[in-house]
């Protein structure tokens, strides 16, 4: 008498469902919080985000905070790299074994440079006692597209690194205070220098690549730390490296905090019958204009919402403010040329009747 159960059928729907979850492994794109068709710029933004959370040393009564971090390094790692995505997309984390994966510091330190201090304080209140390389500031320029949409800006950073090289050196040198005594109840106390002996070292030049997020709304003169990554200190840590952001100008916008402002010339027949036009944008969109009464030199209009991204709220915008100014002919008109210029007006009045005031009083 057969048993009562699963039927073979189901069984083996089970077995393939557990097989096919076993081989998929992680769900890197869970782990970022990103959809599938996420762009790079998304993937790196997310992890950007999230490592800064996610940190051991942010979350030092969660067990399981050095698992979450290495989770998320190895889906950057995978998801951010187009060749170990596809593969990753078709055969899931198994068909990536045979890869080998980097180390998730080197990662984390190539968005906010050598991580070995804690995040609840800064370098300042660290020990006073330990020496410090100098810092380094950089001037980064960015453009205004950039500042408007955002963007990742690789930086190569040659950077001296300090190596074991063959003998000793003195290091870690200090004053003390030595007592020498001179005679029976006769001492002498002097300064003198005492240095340990430490192994050689030699400075060398390495290349590293760090990626700076230009974000939405950046203002002038902010600065962007990578800490540990100025100037080494052969005896103690190395300084930090900091990039100041410059806005370039821009040929067509001005910037005045998160409004946008921009001069537009139009002839002297749009200031009295009216006109309309596209305005590019700084991600191209187009800003569409129409006027149907007499713009005077000088006058303004306010879009708004087409300004920038606040830097604090990239969901609030400034306006786009555009000023008006009225080409004159540069010269006295003479009566050939009044005619000519009458003979044009009455078809751009015609013209404009037809396609903006939708009044066809033309003759």
């Amino acid at each position: 008498m057969a048993a009562k159960g699963i039927n073979l059928p189901q069984l083996c729907c089970l077995l393939l469902s557990v097989s096919t979850a076993v081989l998929a492994g992680r769900d890197f794109y869970k782990i970022l919080g990103v959809t599938k068709s996420a762009s790079i710029r998304d993937i790196k933004k997310a992890y950007r985000k999230l490592a800064m959370q996610l940190h051991p040393d942010r979350n030092p009564d969660d067990p399981k905070a050095q698992d979450k971090f290495a989770d998320l390094g190895a889906a950057y790692e995978v998801l951010s790299d187009e060749e170990k995505r596809g593969q990753y997309d078709k055969y899931g984390e198994d068909g990536l074994k045979e890869g080998h994966h980097g180390s998730h510091n080197d990662i984390f330190s190539s968005f906010f440079g050598d991580f070995g201090f804690m995040f609840g304080g800064n370098r300042q209140q660290q020990d006073r006692n330990i020496p410090r390389g100098n810092d380094i500031t950089f001037d980064l320029e960015v453009t205004l597209e950039e500042v408007y949409s955002g963007n990742f800006v690789e930086v190569v950073r040659n950077k001296p690194v300090a190596k074991e090289a063959s003998g000793k050196r003195k290091c870690n040198c200090r004053q003390e205070m030595r007592t020498t005594q001179l005679g029976p109840g006769r001492f002498q106390m002097t300064q003198e220098m005492v240095c340990d002996e430490c192994p050689n070292v030699k400075l060398v030049n390495e290349e590293k690549t760090l990626e700076v997020e230009i974000e939405q709304g950046v203002r002038d003169d902010m600065e962007y730390p990578f800490i540990g990554e100025g100037e080494p200190h052969i005896d103690g840590e190395p300084g930090d490296l900091r990039f100041r952001i410059k806005v370039l100008k821009h040929p067509v916008f001005e910037r005045r905090g998160d409004d946008l402002y921009t001069n537009v010339t139009i002839s002297l027949v749009e200031a009295l019958v009216g006109f309309q036009m596209d305005i590019v944008h700084l991600d191209g969109h187009k800003v569409h204009i129409v006027r149907d009464k007499i713009t005077k030199p000088g006058a303004r209009m306010w879009k708004k919402g087409e300004g920038l991204p606040n830097f604090d709220n990239i969901n609030i915008r400034g306006s786009l403010i555009i000023t008006f100014d009225v080409e004159f002919p540069p010269t006295q008109l003479d009566e050939q040329q009044k005619d000519e210029q009458i003979l044009n007006d009455e078809e751009f009045l015609c013209s404009f009747r037809l396609k903006v005031l939708k009044n066809n009083n033309c003759r």
